[in-house]
């Protein structure tokens, strides 16, 4: 079974969709019900008997568990897509929006891989991380947002190095711009038009995931053209 999380909108719904026209198994979650019965609801009656939703907050420990603890076996694969955006010149910030701006990205993504890595350290599970170009190069006005993405690069580094001889692979993904409903919520104004849209970039990702017997690809940068 494949679980992607951030399921219910751009990437994740996007990869959701790939996913379930192959009819792989899948358990994608989402804070939103409503949201994920949105994104199954676009998938066709054979597809949607194969995708199980959950809605959690990957903020909250136990919520993370209990999404793993659904899983009958250990998952093939786990693509975090969880995550928020918030821009703007620093001293214009809000002190709330920047810790929910942390635990969106940085908190959910310790408490996923702490899980997983607690659970599955033996056995061959691919982990995707996705998170951003903003963790490879710094960019004005997205300071809490490169802190935040650089932090989750930072621990995926690190793990690496403690898993080392481990079944378990770690995947870093970096994306460039999605036009996604991202930036609706992120309070940047910026023209998408020229963007790749989630299911161009979702395509990508998928074929770069494919391992071959000996291999696989570690770190995986899409951008825009």
């Amino acid at each position: 079974m494949i679980v992607i999380t951030g399921a219910s909108s751009g990437l994740g719904a996007a990869l959701t969709q790939l996913y379930a026209a192959e009819n792989q198994p899948l358990l994608v979650t989402g804070r939103s019900e409503q949201k994920l019965a949105d994104v199954i609801a676009g998938l066709t009656q054979p597809e949607q008997k194969n995708v199980k939703t959950y809605a959690a907050d990957l903020c909250v420990a136990e919520d993370v568990s209990a999404l793993f603890s659904r899983l009958p076996a250990p998952p093939s694969k786990v693509i975090h897509c969880a995550g928020s955006g918030y821009f703007g010149p620093i001293e214009q910030q809000a002190p709330e929006a920047i810790n929910q701006l942390i635990h969106n990205n940085l908190t959910s993504s310790i408490l996923v891989l702490r899980e997983l890595v607690s659970r599955y350290r033996d056995h061959n599970v691919t982990v995707v991380v996705v998170m951003s170009t903003a963790a490879q190069a710094g960019k004005a006005n997205e300071s809490t947002y490169c802190a935040v993405k650089w932090a989750v690069k930072g621990l995926v580094e690190s793990l690496r190095l403690e898993l080392k001889g481990s079944p378990m692979k770690l995947i870093a993904v970096y994306p460039g711009g999605m036009a996604t409903d991202f930036w609706q919520t992120s309070g940047k104004d910026i023209n998408t038009s020229s963007f790749m849209t989630a299911t161009e970039a979702a395509t990508m990702l998928k074929q770069a995931l494919i391992p071959t017997k000996h291999g696989y690809v570690s770190d995986i940068t899409i951008n825009r053209g």
